[in-house]
């Protein structure tokens, strides 16, 4: 359902503009096409410094870049240039090729390779190109993991296995290469000369009095993020380009699923991701509206969060599924819907929570709007939702939105800001990534591939915090939201 209203809301904006990554405007010839045309890209790369220093030292040997790849100066990292490619805008990965080669020669050590066909993939998360040795071309060597941000720049990676059998060194199998940066490189536009003036020329020391300029842009897709258009300035109103929703729905509970007598788990799917130490959830990928001059906004967010617990034969007691989270604000109030599926019986746009933010005032910064730390208590349909054993009125965990107005704008440190949302007990730890569990016994290690699967997906981290005495407390709070649930499809089964 949010899916369907994320992508009209895609294709509608595709229609009204050039949709563009980074600052690059690419024109979408077909909404329904998810492959965006890419062009002029660098990709800067050292491979390894060390490497560098033993060819040209201990090797007395040379790099030699030629087809428009070069060098930086003083045994430097090399740049391989018109990168064309295209970006998925469902998937939000990129896939470049690179022009320019790479020619490795020692006579000393008797080595001779070439490096070309250079080739970045966000989605595979990793660098590859084509080696010829001793006359021999193998095509697209994996030469390094990449671990891919957002902005595409300083990227760690890690020598592969073959790069070790190209670079003739199984020491370098796992290694840390040198950081990677793919940007978009535009044409160099030079100052305008005035008529009859003659070209400008070095100066004294060598510089040129008047330097074309050259502007660079980054894509910056992000799974849980919309691809970029070129900077504008936000209206008062409009429709939300991207943003987040962070919430824990209630620690007692959490706690009660995966360390308490449930003895269950925690499961997140859709692009949701929960903190490590059972701690709380993000939902990505916000859609919808805000108006601040009346101070008002309505967001939908992708993802779902299911709790099970008290399996019995197979069968579970708890089973219950939140998803397409939707958050409204109308100045000092709001809500917080989502639609409820408990024990297969599913409930659509139930309103859990009333939500109090901390000023009455929705206000924009950097074409962001962040509210952090919305008190939200559980409603009568909300407590109805979850057994009548959390009464109406009770506290929730608290709630934070960011959403970004425009798709050049960048979203604060995604890390949730409540301290009241973490977990902790014996359970599981989570890897905050799609698909991920919570377990009462175990850890989890479930991991999206390529770019955090996506360019995007920057995963919400909150520190476990103690539970102390309170433990107890919150446990026995939880305990009677399963109990009623289990009720309803165990007729006659004794309490635990």
């Amino acid at each position: 359902m949010a899916a369907n209203r994320r992508r009209l809301t895609v294709l509608a904006a595709a229609c009204a503009t050039a949709v563009t990554l980074g600052a690059t405007a690419l024109a979408v010839t077909s909404a329904s096409a998810a492959e965006v045309p890419l062009k002029g890209y660098e990709l800067t790369w050292g491979i390894k410094e060390s490497y560098r220093t033993y060819v040209t030292g201990m090797a007395a040997g040379t790099f030699t870049p030629e087809a428009g790849a070069t060098q930086a100066g003083d045994n430097g990292v090399f740049t391989f240039v018109n990168g064309t490619g295209s970006y998925d805008s469902e998937a939000h990965t990129v896939a470049l090729g690179f022009e320019g080669a790479l020619n490795i020669v020692s006579k000393a050590h008797g080595f001779e390779l070439k490096l070309s066909d250079v080739r970045f993939d966000s989605k595979d998360a990793r660098v590859t190109a084509d080696v010829t040795k001793a006359g021999t071309t193998e095509q697209d060597v994996p030469l390094a993991e990449v671990t891919v941000n957002r902005a595409m720049t300083d990227m760690t990676t890690r020598l592969t296995k073959e790069a070790g059998d190209v670079f003739g060194s199984s020491s370098y199998a796992g290694a840390a290469g040198d950081p990677l940066t793919v940007v978009e490189k535009k044409a160099e536009s030079p100052t305008p000369t005035p008529t009859g003036t003659p070209t400008p020329s070095a100066g004294p020391t060598g510089t040129p009095t008047s330097t074309p300029t050259t502007t660079t842009a980054t894509p910056k897709p992000t799974g849980s993020t919309t691809p970029k258009p070129s900077p504008t300035e936000a209206a008062t109103k409009g429709a939300i380009s991207y943003g987040t929703l962070g919430w824990g729905v209630k620690q007692s509970f959490r706690t009660y699923v995966v360390d308490g007598v449930a003895k269950g788990r925690i499961t997140v799917s859709g692009g949701a991701e929960q903190a490590s130490g059972n701690g709380v959830f993000t939902f990505p990928d916000a859609t919808g509206t805000y108006d601040t001059d009346a101070d008002t906004l309505k967001a939908s967010f992708m993802g779902s969060v299911n709790f099970k617990g008290h399996e019995d034969n197979g069968s579970h007691g708890l089973d219950l599924t939140l998803s397409d989270l939707k958050a409204e604000i109308d100045g000092g109030s709001g809500k917080l819907t989502a639609d409820v599926d408990s024990l297969g019986e599913k409930s659509e746009d139930v309103t859990l929570a009333e939500l109090r933010p901390k000023s009455a005032d929705l206000t924009a910064k950097k074409d962001v709007i962040t509210l952090d730390d919305v008190t939200a208590t559980l409603t009568a349909a909300g407590s109805e939702a979850f057994g009548g054993f959390y009464p109406a009125g009770a506290d929730l965990d608290p709630v934070d939105v960011a959403v970004a107005l425009t798709a050049d704008a960048e979203l604060p440190d995604s890390e949730p800001t409540s301290t009241a949302g973490t977990g902790g007990g014996t359970g599981g730890t989570t890897g905050g990534t799609t698909g991920s569990t919570t377990g009462g016994a175990g850890t989890t290690g479930a991991t999206t591939g390529g770019v955090g699967g996506n360019l995007a997906s920057t995963g919400s981290e909150v520190p476990a915090g103690a539970l102390g005495a309170a433990a107890a407390v919150t446990v026995a709070a939880g305990a009677g939201v399963v109990f009623a649930v289990r009720r309803r499809r165990m007729t006659g089964s004794a309490q635990a």
